[in-house]
């Protein structure tokens, strides 16, 4: 008996270092997490619906054609825009047909911000259409723009 050995057991294992699945899991759940924080804030930053997130962008690549291109071309596009953000935000029956002071009397009204469109707004009027090489003030046309951003950014019901 003496020559036989007592039985020994399998060492237990240790919970250090991790296997490779305890830290692929790890590195899952701080993605998983950090992606739910960036959804969330990207939510608080815009939480504007998807035309009013594409029609801000255009708006803001308008501002910096502002700086190198005429402001007649500028101004047609931006009335464009504007007409087009007034049909996705209120419908084509309430702003489509609007055209010269009962337009800018529109955007007046709907425009929470309280911007004077119809003080402000002459330049969407008569630029777009005025002779080539006419270069008017790019301030009022980029606050102009400016207003525009402020409206779409806003939330509110529309006035008919």
């Amino acid at each position: 008996m003496d020559s036989l050995r007592d039985i020994h057991t399998i060492d237990p294992a240790s919970w250090w270092p991790l296997a490779i699945g305890w830290w692929l899991s790890a590195l899952g759940i701080v993605l998983f997490v950090l992606l739910v924080m960036w959804l969330l804030r990207q939510r608080r930053l815009y939480p504007l619906g998807r035309w009013q997130k594409d029609a801000r962008r255009r708006l803001l690549q308008l501002k910096r054609k502002l700086k190198i291109q005429a402001t007649k071309e500028v101004a047609g596009e931006l009335s464009e825009l504007l007409r087009r953000i007034a049909i996705a935000r209120c419908g084509r029956p309430h702003a489509a047909a609007l055209t010269g002071d009962a337009w800018l009397l529109w955007l007046k009204k709907n425009d929470k911000s309280g911007f004077d469109w119809q003080q402000n707004g002459k330049l969407l009027l008569q630029l777009p259409y005025a002779p080539p090489g006419l270069d008017t003030d790019r301030a009022a046309l980029g606050r102009l723009i400016d207003a525009a951003i402020r409206w779409v950014s806003s939330e509110g019901a529309c006035h008919v």
